[in-house]
């Protein structure tokens, strides 16, 4: 059974890149309107690099961004569910390919997959209970968060289930035999196939369009000078 989930958790993640890869090549194609206007500085960088640059540096901190600076608490909840997120893919790949971690690799991740799941929750709660976020919110809004928080809790819960290798020796070394799965472990198995095949479908795929999207961002408001800020750049 486990090695069955195994393989199916790897097809559901192929099927999720294939379809995300596609819907991006498909975008990308879209026809826009072409910017006729000169770049609004000239420097060492290009104007549009520099707004590309900015948008996934500089302009990613808190008091860059109004929505951000005025909610710091959801800011840095949001923070720590997608940091969680990364852990989480992290151990879900170390699961599959049977690797054992460094016992301090593995508090680590257990740490973050916890309070991950925490932040989640978090902001689950607030589109729940306050009401302009309700008012706002769609069916795919609670499902998304649901699924990936029950992939976070679930894979923070079996990192007790599995052993560690000595403090010390490489942080990935694969185990002489391969171990019968605990039942945590196959619900995490579940929960990724889920997860993975929700994600093209469903607001989970703006962890892959997040980055497309910034450079398009960054080199429009590059070009036009207006990111980088000229207060800032002054």
């Amino acid at each position: 059974m486990g090695l069955f989930l195994r393989y199916a958790a790897a097809l559901a993640f192929f099927i999720c890149v294939a379809a995300l890869l596609y819907e991006n090549i498909r975008t990308s194609f879209m026809r826009r309107r072409s910017s006729f206007a000169s770049p609004r500085e000239t420097g060492a960088l290009p104007a549009s690099l520099r707004g590309i640059l900015y948008a996934f540096g500089w302009g990613m901190m808190p008091w860059e961004k109004e929505s951000a600076r005025k909610h710091l608490l959801t800011y840095f909840a949001g923070v720590a569910y997608h940091v969680g997120v990364f852990a989480g893919l992290f151990y879900l790949f170390c699961v599959a390919l049977y690797v054992q971690l460094d016992i301090r690799a593995l508090l680590t991740v257990r740490v973050l997959l916890f309070v991950g799941a925490a932040g989640g929750l978090g902001l689950f709660l607030k589109r729940v209970i306050v009401s302009s976020m309700r008012a706002i919110s769609c069916p795919d809004d609670y499902v998304s968060n649901l699924i990936v928080n029950a992939f976070l809790l679930i894979a923070a819960i079996d990192t007790f289930s599995v052993g560690a290798s000595s403090v010390g020796t490489s942080h990935f070394s694969t185990p002489a035999g391969i171990p019968h799965p605990a039942a945590s472990t196959l619900l995490l198995l579940v929960v990724s196939i889920v997860m993975f095949l929700y994600i093209p479908i469903g607001k989970i795929r703006h962890c892959f369009f997040f980055f497309h999207s910034r450079i398009l961002l960054g080199s429009f408001y590059g070009r036009r000078g207006v990111w980088p800020s000229p207060a800032r750049k002054r």
